[in-house]
């Protein structure tokens, strides 16, 4: 399997379920406590969209003194090569990393660890099959990009570094790669030239929470909720899944969020 096609081929991934601390979740915006119940049906079609890929999909329990850890993506970074654990710029979320390193220890050979003092959340990392591209955002600062550069240049990975749009999270947050050459984003992503040299498809005008969604083998997994997006990526030639995201939506997270995947 090339590079270009390990951007978004995989036969692995790990989850982790929600707990009840998830009310307590981190949130730009608060627009009311996630339903934990519907949460975990969500959770649940989730799984099964990339285990009917064929994937080997672990899913990991709660994790109660993390609200948060159910967005397992930002606690590491997964690639061929190696897993890269992450350091949040969370200081909430820290403890993260340590409850995922042994899930991900017996999978790879290779494992670094970003040390500080800078931060880096894997929601801000996009891999594509040419390189990887890092935001710059409130979670992600130039020291934590440094660091994880130096790690990825001795892999022969080439990192570039972009700016996040003022008042996102995190660069995920406003594109997700659709192939090795494609990329899924915001209009106010876009226009920034970020993506110069890869095909962009844009998300519909108001569904720009479109954007946060995943290439997982076959199938482009995407939240529920945005049609004019779908149908876009339908005539685009992909195979789309729409699945329920209203409960994540409110803590800020989308489809990329759920999973680590190799």
């Amino acid at each position: 399997m090339s590079i270009k096609d390990t951007s978004w081929q995989f036969s692995r991934a790990i989850t982790r379920q929600p707990g009840k601390s998830i009310v307590a979740g981190l949130r730009a915006v608060d627009t009311g406590a996630p339903d934990l119940s519907l949460m975990l049906q969500h959770h649940a079609d989730y799984v099964a969209a990339l285990r009917e890929t064929g994937a080997d999909v672990t899913v990991l329990p709660p994790l109660e003194d993390y609200p948060d850890a159910v967005f397992v993506e930002d606690t590491a970074l997964c690639l061929p090569e190696g897993a890269v654990l992450m350091r949040p710029g969370a200081p909430s979320r820290l403890g993260e990393v340590a409850a995922m390193a042994p899930s991900l220890r017996p999978m790879f050979d290779d494992i670094r660890q970003i040390e500080g003092p800078g931060t880096i959340e894997g929601g801000d990392i996009l891999t594509t099959g040419r390189e990887v591209l890092v935001g710059q955002s409130a979670r992600t600062n130039a020291d934590g990009i440094a660091e994880l550069a130096e790690i990825l240049a001795g892999w022969g990975r080439p990192l570039r570094e972009v700016r996040v749009p003022e008042g996102v999270l995190h660069f995920k947050t406003d594109c997700s790669l659709l192939d090795g050459e494609t990329i899924l984003a915001t209009e106010r992503l876009a226009r920034s030239g970020c993506f110069e040299g890869y095909k962009v498809i844009l998300t519909a005008p108001g569904e720009e929470a479109a954007a946060n969604a995943i290439r997982f083998n076959d199938l482009v997994l995407m939240a529920a909720g945005f049609p004019g997006t779908a149908k876009s990526l339908r005539d685009a030639g992909y195979t789309v899944r729409e699945i329920g995201n209203s409960e994540c939506a409110k803590l800020d997270g989308g489809m990329s969020c759920l999973s680590l995947r190799f």
